[in-house]
């Protein structure tokens, strides 16, 4: 595909939102109740202008990044997102061998439907996401597939007790477990290219897809009721779990999720290696701060910690920003779908590129030829 007219992440939304069933564009794209955490997070950064500095040597830029003794050659990951293989064919493999091949981390999110067996074959440094209920005795067998999957970085999502309200995906007839209703049918129908190329083909070569990798066993189908409430146990997911964790998980473990300082030092003192700064990309509590402007005080609360973040991103300006504010590596989440949805791996490939050519850029813009040289004289809050 020619990615031409591609120039930023808003062309592939534009593109994604008439490429996929409405339903499940709204999935992508929405966020919980009047999605006004959706709309902070990407404000957010306008609330920030940068301070540049010329006469600086730019000619040789670095953004590399090194994460828990890996190199990374951008600042930026892939965010775990459910039912990527409902924007394009096999969808959780096309997403982290996009990460692997550009040379960053990508996250294989517990709702998806590729065994992680399969996904780390392809991508090997994948890193994954868990959805958990407060029971070691279901995650205990978790651990132990991870173990042998080669996992080496556990990121465990706590914001999620119960599922939020997603108006959005409700008028659109997105629900979960999937049912196709008339109208998503219809919708799908109008889309001719997801037709054949995502939904009949992964019916053909797959049949109806499982939640693959939420437990040590496979999960039911997600069209079905079976194993269909995965977050039973969730609301009852305290510290004693992670601390139960941390002794029985000898890789990497990061908590997603966190807003206040206090529990960027509570999980500090646990021992864990890391935590993204996250309100779930505005997808669960509406109203929730802004994932931006909670980075500032837990990096400064939790100084041995690997903050990262997401939220928001949509430019290699938002993530110099983000940088500038402390965190060692951001996420992105819907630009990845986005480029998914338009061309699968390779429109993946080419969002990356879009922004990683952003970051290289506005380094030089800024006057600063390292991303570790990042920090808060870079910016300022705008009047």
């Amino acid at each position: 595909m020619n990615f031409k007219n591609f120039l930023s992440i808003a062309d592939f939304r534009k593109a994604a939102r008439l490429r996929l069933p409405r339903g499940i564009f709204a999935y992508v794209d929405g966020g919980s109740d009047d999605q006004s955490s959706l709309a902070a997070n990407m404000d957010a950064f306008s609330k920030w202008s940068f301070l540049t500095r010329p006469l600086t040597n730019v000619t040789n830029r670095n953004q590399a990044v090194t994460i828990f003794g890996a190199q990374y050659k951008s600042p930026f990951g892939i965010s775990p997102m459910g039912f990527a293989g409902l924007c394009s064919y096999d969808g959780d493999r096309a997403l982290a061998e996009a990460a692997s091949d550009a040379g960053i981390p990508g996250v294989l999110s517990a709702a998806s439907t590729t065994p992680m067996e399969s996904v780390l074959k392809h991508a090997p440094n994948t890193w994954y996401q868990a959805y958990i209920p407060g029971n070691v005795e279901i995650i205990s067998p978790l651990l132990e597939r991870l173990k042998k999957a080669s996992i080496k970085v556990l990121v465990i999502t706590v914001d999620v007790p119960v599922q939020s309200v997603r108006e959005n995906e409700l008028r659109n007839d997105f629900t979960v477990p999937f049912h196709l209703t008339l109208r998503l049918m219809i919708s799908g129908i109008a889309r001719p290219r997801w037709l054949a190329q995502t939904f009949f083909r992964t019916l053909i070569k797959q049949g109806i897809p499982h939640f693959e990798n939420f437990t040590a066993s496979r999960g039911g189908r997600i069209i079905s009721g079976e194993q269909a409430d995965r977050r039973i146990g969730r609301t009852a997911l305290t510290w004693e779990e992670i601390r139960w964790i941390r002794k029985n998980w000898h890789g990497s473990l990061v908590i997603k999720g966190i807003l206040r300082p206090e529990d960027a030092v509570t999980a500090q003192a646990l021992g864990v290696d890391g935590v993204i700064v996250s309100n779930h990309g505005g997808r669960q509590l509406d109203g929730a701060l802004a994932s931006l402007n909670a980075l500032s005080g837990i990096v400064k609360a939790a100084p041995n910690l690997v903050v990262m973040m997401d939220g928001g991103i949509r430019r290699g300006t938002d993530v110099l920003k983000a940088l500038s504010l402390g965190a060692k590596l951001v996420f992105i989440g819907r630009p990845a779908m986005y480029g998914l949805a338009v061309n699968g791996k390779s429109g993946v490939a080419h969002a990356i590129k879009l922004i990683s050519t952003e970051i290289d850029t506005n380094l030089a813009l800024l006057g600063c030829p390292d991303v570790g040289l990042l920090d808060e004289t870079y910016i300022i809050p705008s009047p």
